[in-house]
């Protein structure tokens, strides 16, 4: 549990997810795999044309459609390869070592779920490939990813920048609890400036989930502040990272079921889609 997933796809993210998995694994002394994955569907025609066609002329447009399938696939992967070399040459350029390379086919979540016992981290756009066309929606394979896995995910936005400032959205949930564990535990968080965000009611039990955590913190040489701000989640956190300049978010992934969340909203997908920088996100 060691190397670093970086997922890339080509979109206007892909070079944001390098930097910032070269990021990581400078912290983590570690490697980098990078992984595209072609879909099933990918390089296939979506449809079958011949099925009003009859004796020879369906045999050879049948024959013809095979061939152009079969070109597609080739550009397909062929398109993958050069997405994986680009994104090797990024990690290199960036001094990362070893870097490997993985071209699949499939579904994206059961490859990721294949490789989650060697990994220590994923790193992957907010959006995919149709970022520039879907500015205020989430990567479709985004929270498929997250709901997937028992590990880190690390949400890169679209451009790099250094990280020096942390803000951790702290709810006391078991999922916000992890996050502060995990950062106690990684020298990913070493000589950055961490602050505790409570968004609601300044209560007693509160306080002390705060106090906890800030302690735990501190046993790792991390020096958090605490802050409590009432308001919507979603709201206050954005306003505090643009006007305070946060460069990281850390937060717990998904705190209630699949059902209530798509009843109500969930507050992770509003942050991850509200905020301009990246989203560390722990289960």
């Amino acid at each position: 549990m060691n190397r670093i997933l970086a997922l890339v796809d080509g979109s206007a993210y892909s070079e944001s997810v390098c930097h910032h998995s070269a990021w990581i694994a400078g912290r983590l002394a570690t490697g980098v795999d990078l992984m595209h994955v072609l879909g099933r569907r990918e390089g296939a025609e979506a449809s079958d044309l011949s099925g009003s066609l009859r004796l020879g002329a369906r045999s050879a447009l049948l024959a013809e459609l095979a061939e152009a399938d079969a070109t597609r696939a080739r550009i397909a992967q062929a398109r993958g390869r050069a997405i994986l070399e680009d994104a090797e040459g990024i990690l290199r350029a960036d001094n990362v070592g070893p870097v490997a390379t993985q071209l699949r086919k499939g579904d994206l979540v059961e490859a990721v779920t294949e490789l989650e016992p060697d990994l220590r981290a994923i790193v992957i756009g907010k959006r995919g490939e149709g970022a520039d066309f879907a500015t205020g929606h989430l990567g479709s394979n985004l929270e498929r990813v997250v709901r997937a896995t028992r590990i880190p995910v690390f949400v890169a936005s679209r451009a790099f920048n250094p990280i020096e400032r942390v803000l951790v959205a702290f709810d006391g949930s078991a999922s916000a609890r992890t996050a502060i564990r995990r950062m106690a535990d990684s020298p990913v968080f070493a000589g950055l400036a961490v602050t505790l965000l409570h968004v609601g009611e300044d209560k007693p039990a509160m306080r002390d989930k705060l106090d906890e955590a800030a302690m735990t913190l501190a046993g790792a040489g991390l020096r958090p502040d605490i802050r409590i701000n009432a308001g919507e989640p979603d709201e206050v956190i954005d306003r505090v990272v643009t006007e305070d300049g946060f460069d990281l978010l850390v937060m717990g992934a998904y705190g209630h079921s699949r059902i209530r969340s798509l009843i109500i909203g969930s507050t992770t997908t509003a942050m991850v889609r509200a905020v301009r920088i990246p989203v560390l996100l722990y289960r």
